[in-house]
């Protein structure tokens, strides 16, 4: 350590570098607690979280009961990468897309959609209905697709949610593929006014989907 002694008994040219030395050190001190009061090196957490529920859920004691052979398998959408985000997409035009501000999803739209999506079959058929690919090589019925919209257009101030369902059989090469969408209109661009119409959206789709898989 460096006393007013030690340094008192330096010669000029090292007195001036030691309290160079020190300035630089304080100058760095000080630009790194400004820079620490101006940038945020951790996400910032949005006001409003979003979530889909399911308005049609399995009462509570419900049991299941089947074979997984018979089971029906839904699987998470396939998606483009502005819907991988957990950042709501408002699509300002047709190349254009920008996110909500204030809103955020509390998980991925494609696995909130997954599970509301499963809950809704579950509820409306009556069957043992399972998530994810672990169970695809054991499942009877397979409900897949590729979740093309699930967000906000500016240009018509309304949330859509659009879902390309695939269905298919174990065992069964044949496909079939069917376009759901649901449009909620008049809403502002405002995460209190878009999260629960997002919402109802989704809902609309899964009751149409579960209706067409119970359907056969």
């Amino acid at each position: 350590m460096m006393t007013m002694k030690s340094l008192f008994w330096m010669s000029s040219p090292a007195r001036a570098l030691a309290f160079g030395r020190g300035r630089l050190g304080a100058a760095a001190a000080a630009a790194s607690l400004a820079l620490a009061g101006c940038v945020s090196f951790a996400p910032e957490v949005p006001d409003t979280l979003i979530r889909l529920t399911a308005d049609h859920t399995a009462p509570a004691g419900s049991v299941s009961r089947g074979k997984l052979s018979d089971a029906i398998v839904v699987l998470e959408p396939e998606t483009e990468r502005s819907l991988e985000a957990l950042r709501v997409p408002v699509r300002i035009d047709p190349a254009n897309i920008a996110y909500l501000k204030g809103a955020g999803w509390i998980e991925k739209p494609t696995r909130l959609f997954r599970a509301l999506l499963a809950e809704t079959i579950r509820a409306d058929t009556d069957q043992m209905v399972l998530e994810g690919a672990d169970y695809e090589v054991k499942g009877k019925t397979f409900i897949g697709g590729r979740l093309r919209d699930i967000g906000y257009d500016a240009q018509t101030s309304s949330v859509i949610v659009r879902y390309d369902a695939v269905r298919w059989q174990r065992g069964n090469e044949e496909l079939e593929r069917r376009r759901f969408e649901a449009v909620v209109p008049g809403i502002a661009a405002e995460a209190a006014a878009v999260g629960p119409a997002l919402n109802q959206a989704a809902n609309q789709v899964a009751s149409e989907v579960a209706a067409w898989v119970k359907g056969g």
